[in-house]
């Protein structure tokens, strides 16, 4: 049960914020916060209203019930009235209480995706490729902006590696459930024999951070230059416009070539680490928290295998939460996306409720 006194605070938190936005004083700095603020409590200021008022109109239907002089007809009415306001009263409860869940921060952040071909070889590779291609498939059904960072490529198609940054809406809240091992099984075009083959890939959502969130002192990096290797325009591969950044205090490091530009390829560089760094610190928070919570779902273990493509038999099974989809293919192709992240979702809400 919800003390009265949150309820009331939420309500009286709502009305304030009208009275504030209605009055035009507000500080331009603060319009967007407050206005925001104010649009997610009117989400659920009719629930915590009636929420309030639950002992009152239960007190009032019951004393139809014990009425003697209440006809039947009223006391039917009275009956199915009782039952709707309880069913009510529980699902405005729940509702609330989601709301009232410690926010992260991050879910309203941009993501640095990151994507390497695991165990398996060439396979690993081409199923890096086919995550990826669903990546942005998902990112153009949903208009994300996706901008790739840094990719390398292995034969006949296929991705050693990619980082790309997504850019939109509630990004990482909804991408933060893919971080881990992805596992394929199928038959590789090169099998003759028709043996199912399996392979890996991991894939790492990390919440792009920005100079107010980190900051990260110059004396704590070492910054070498090198000449770019691989395929590459004749400025690429004969300048030293590659960069590769240290974090001397936590040993992070990161290379990035792609541009001609040293200064771009700095910039892209020091955009990668400060998600890691970021991350590493919100790990490291998270991990003080919850020391006795179990769940892994939404914590981003890279090590941990979430979920098995076979395509066999057409299905995509999440691990985490035992939710198998007979879409493999709608789901490559980003159709079937959001019933798996929602269910995801979900699952972590509740647990996070019992966890109150």
């Amino acid at each position: 049960m919800i003390p009265d006194k949150t309820i009331n605070d939420l309500i009286n938190k709502h009305a304030n914020l009208e009275r504030e936005l209605s009055s035009g004083d507000v500080d331009k700095k603060f319009f967007a916060e407050k206005s925001k603020e104010y649009s997610d409590l009117n989400e659920i200021i009719e629930d915590a209203k009636k929420y309030l008022s639950f002992e009152k109109d239960k007190s009032e239907l019951e004393k139809i019930l014990v009425d003697e002089n209440s006809d039947s007809e009223l006391l039917k009415m009275a009956e199915i009235e009782l039952t709707d306001l309880e069913t009510q009263y529980k699902k405005n409860e729940k509702k609330l209480k989601l709301f009232l869940l410690p926010k992260d921060e991050a879910d309203k952040k941009n993501a640095i995706i990151e994507i390497r071909a695991g165990t398996g070889g060439l396979e690993a590779s081409l199923f890096a490729s086919d995550l990826f291609k669903m990546y942005e498939k998902v990112s153009s059904k949903k208009k994300w902006f996706l901008e790739i960072i840094s990719i390398s490529k292995s034969e006949a198609g296929g991705l050693k590696e990619v980082i790309a940054s997504i850019k939109g809406i509630n990004i990482y809240s909804t991408l933060k459930y893919e971080s881990g091992v992805h596992r394929v099984q199928r038959v590789p075009d090169t099998e003759t024999q028709g043996r199912v083959h399996t392979s890996a890939a991991t894939v790492a959502v990390l919440p792009e951070a920005e100079e107010v969130d980190l900051k990260i002192n110059d004396a704590d990096l070492r910054i070498d230059v090198f000449r770019a290797g691989g395929p590459g325009g004749q400025s690429v591969n004969t300048t030293d416009s590659a960069v590769r950044i240290t974090h001397i205090p936590s040993g992070i490091s990161v290379s990035q070539q792609d541009e001609k530009s040293q200064h771009k390829n700095k910039a892209k560089g020091l955009k990668i680490l400060r998600a890691r760094l970021y991350e590493l610190e919100r790990s490291r928070i998270d991990k003080e928290r919850s020391k006795d919570r179990k769940s892994k779902i939404g914590t981003g273990d890279r090590s941990e295998r979430i979920r098995t493509y076979n395509f066999p038999q057409g299905r995509v099974t999440d691990h985490r939460i035992n939710l198998t989809l007979h879409k493999l293919e709608e789901f490559l192709e980003g159709e079937a996306f959001d019933e798996m992240i929602e269910s995801l979702s979900l699952r972590a809400q509740e647990e996070s409720l019992s966890n109150l």
